[in-house]
């Protein structure tokens, strides 16, 4: 069992698989694995000089080359062009990692066929809609959203509007995902998080006696 965990910037996807790996479940963070491939992979670095700015590129005494991150967020979320290329150039990568990562989850000796989760701001767009089960929705009010990502990432508005603007629409929309069961979990600040998740996950609570 694959589920996606995803939700708009800002909506606590990170706090709902904070929870699952406290339970001891195996959630793979797209947002850091991207990061990660992109830093070790030369060939990824020369499309994105090539396809979106050579600015994004800077040449390290040592002969290695780093990508400029905050750059690089400037020109794509204000750029839906570059954007896209971004996304296309990176996605492919995340797609095959993801796909060794659950094989090597799945090949492993256990009694059961474990229950894994993948945490994505992209779903559609990245392809990953293919290859989970389900999706766990993390919804959150748009201002709210908003102050949490100005807090997080010591942004303005004006920047977290525009990421916003550059997402995708929230998958939960029957009519984008229609073949996969999505699930809504809230995440407003008013409902806790964590009964939602064990509702999901079938836990039995005992009762304290």
């Amino acid at each position: 069992m694959v589920t996606a965990v995803s939700g708009g910037i800002g909506c606590g996807k990170s706090v709902v698989c904070r929870i699952l790996q406290t339970l001891g479940y195996e959630v793979y963070d797209c947002d850091s694995r991207a990061k990660a491939i992109m830093d070790a992979d030369a060939g990824i670095k020369l499309l994105i000089a090539e396809e979106i700015s050579r600015d994004v590129i800077v040449e390290l005494e040592c002969g290695f080359q780093q990508i400029n991150r905050k750059r690089l967020a400037e020109i794509v979320f204000n750029d839906e062009a570059a954007l896209s290329k971004l996304n296309a150039i990176v996605h492919s990568a995340v797609r095959a990692d993801i796909g060794k990562w659950i094989c090597n989850h799945l090949t492993t000796e256990t009694v059961e066929r474990p229950h894994l989760f993948i945490e994505t701001a992209i779903l559609m767009e990245s392809g990953l809609d293919k290859m989970v089960d389900d999706v766990w929705e993390v919804c959150a009010p748009e201002n709210l959203r908003i102050e949490r990502a100005m807090k997080r990432d010591n942004a303005s508005r004006h920047q977290i509007e525009a990421r916003i603007r550059n997402q995708q629409p929230l998958c939960y929309d029957e009519e984008l995902v229609p073949d996969i069961p999505v699930n809504i979990i809230t995440n407003d600040d008013r409902h806790p998080v964590l009964p939602r998740i064990l509702e999901l996950l079938d836990y039995s609570i005992p009762m304290m006696l």
